[in-house]
């Protein structure tokens, strides 16, 4: 069974972090797996990029700005959705690639950003290979939305999208639906897998993969690498101090709009306003930061920055007594798995693909949705636990029960072997 991934990149964000996992995962299945990319960031033997000399990576540099720009300067309504509409109309034709001729098994990741048109799927849809494409957001069934906020729109053709500037029935979502719609006419053989059970119950409602079939399988995680160790040394590390209780938040972009970080800032407030034994509070903060004014948590702020490195991002969890995410819009985030596994209960919203991890009140809290009072009853919950022991018990346990390496590659190598069967 020779088994390719395609992703846009192996590095730098949720996905390729889940795609890069699941690749270690089915290796240490023994199964033959490559991973393609538009432009490789990492080492990895396994994987290989379609731009390998500078020209390659001038071209990939300029689909992603011939895809990009057009949106930002002409389409997009308002600032915050600039990267939150992709419209794949522009690609590399990837169909002659040797991991793609060589493959048995194609598995389509997040290929956006100027690495795959939807002509360009709708190409490999023709070799007649076995297609599995796992969800890492709402793309595949939208007009052009990675998360669609407060639109059902795609439970229908999509059209009057929010997100533009100049909305209408045959707007560029609707014409997004429509070139997907003639993409999947060409699809024979074709598995959906969600991470989470909230993506799939969502994708079945949408009128362009209703008719699919659609799997629940989650991330993998390495429960070595990320697993509980010695709390004070992790502290020592990054010069926290012992004695503080601390609260851990991060993002690729702390300030996307999905990522709730003015619920977490109200939260922090209520909870300095409203409990007790809020002075030896601190937060550590992680990831790209342009313009947040930190100086709006009423707490003293560590600022990480962005952490490039896993063993570094697993000490930042052993450090922390709760890692909280405010996420209003969220399909399994790597983050949340990785502090469950290190043994620090997480406190978000009950919201999206969360509660697939998040157990109220057993390994975390699920807080009422939007609500930054009950988020901020959720960090008091956790910060001030007499049970803070069976809390880190049981955060690891969930892991280690549900998202290991070989559970999950199991799981996939059963969908695999199902497919190929036709």
């Amino acid at each position: 069974m020779k088994v390719t991934l395609i992703n846009t990149s192996d590095a730098g964000g949720g996905a390729p972090a889940a795609c890069m996992r699941l690749l270690k995962a089915l290796e240490l299945k023994q199964v033959d797996v490559h991973m393609l990319v538009q432009e490789k960031k990492t080492g990895e033997p396994c994987v290989d990029s379609i731009s390998n000399n500078l020209a390659g990576k001038l071209k990939a540099r300029f689909s992603f700005f011939y895809e990009r720009l057009p949106f930002i300067w002409f389409k997009a309504k308002a600032r915050e959705v600039r990267f939150a509409f992709s419209t794949a109309e522009f690609g590399a034709d990837i169909k002659k690639e040797p991991d793609i001729q060589n493959a048995d098994i194609l598995h389509l990741h997040w290929t956006n950003s100027g690495f795959l048109s939807t002509h360009n799927i709708k190409q490999l849809f023709e070799t007649g290979k076995p297609v599995v494409w796992t969800l890492h957001d709402m793309w595949a069934f939208t007009g052009g939305c990675h998360y669609s906020g407060d639109c059902f729109h795609f439970m229908n053709q999509c059209g009057n999208c929010w997100m533009l500037r100049d909305p209408h029935k045959n707007d560029l979502s609707h014409q997004g639906w429509k070139r997907k719609s003639d993409m999947y006419k060409t699809a024979k053989n074709l598995v959906f897998v969600t991470c989470s059970h909230w993506l799939a119950d969502v994708a079945r409602t949408s009128s362009l993969l209703k008719d699919f079939r659609i799997e629940t399988i989650p991330n993998p995680i390495d429960t070595e690498l990320f697993s509980p160790k010695d709390k004070a040394a992790a502290r020592l590390k990054w010069n926290i101090n012992p004695k503080s209780k601390i609260i851990l938040f991060g993002a690729a972009n702390i300030l996307d709009r999905r990522k709730g970080i003015t619920y977490l800032v109200e939260a922090l407030n209520d909870l300095k306003k409203n409990y007790q034994e809020t002075d030896i509070i601190e937060i550590v903060l992680f990831g790209k930061n342009k313009s947040f004014d930190v100086s709006l948590l009423p707490f003293k702020v560590y600022e990480m920055n962005v952490i490039t490195s896993q063993e570094d991002m697993a000490a930042l969890y052993n450090l922390a007594d709760v890692y909280v995410t405010p996420a209003i819009e969220d399909n399994l985030p790597n983050t949340v798995m990785e502090s469950l596994a290190c043994g620090t209960p997480v406190v978000a919203f009950n919201t999206g693909g969360l509660p697939d991890m998040v157990d109220h009140r057993q390994n975390g809290y699920l807080a009422e949705f939007k609500s930054a009072a009950d988020f901020a009853a959720g960090i008091n919950f956790i910060l001030n636990s007499n049970k803070k022991n069976e809390l880190a018990e049981n955060a690891r346990k969930k892991v280690t029960d549900n998202f290991t390496n070989e559970i999950i590659a199991s799981k996939y190598m059963d969908v695999y072997r199902s497919i190929l069967k036709k």
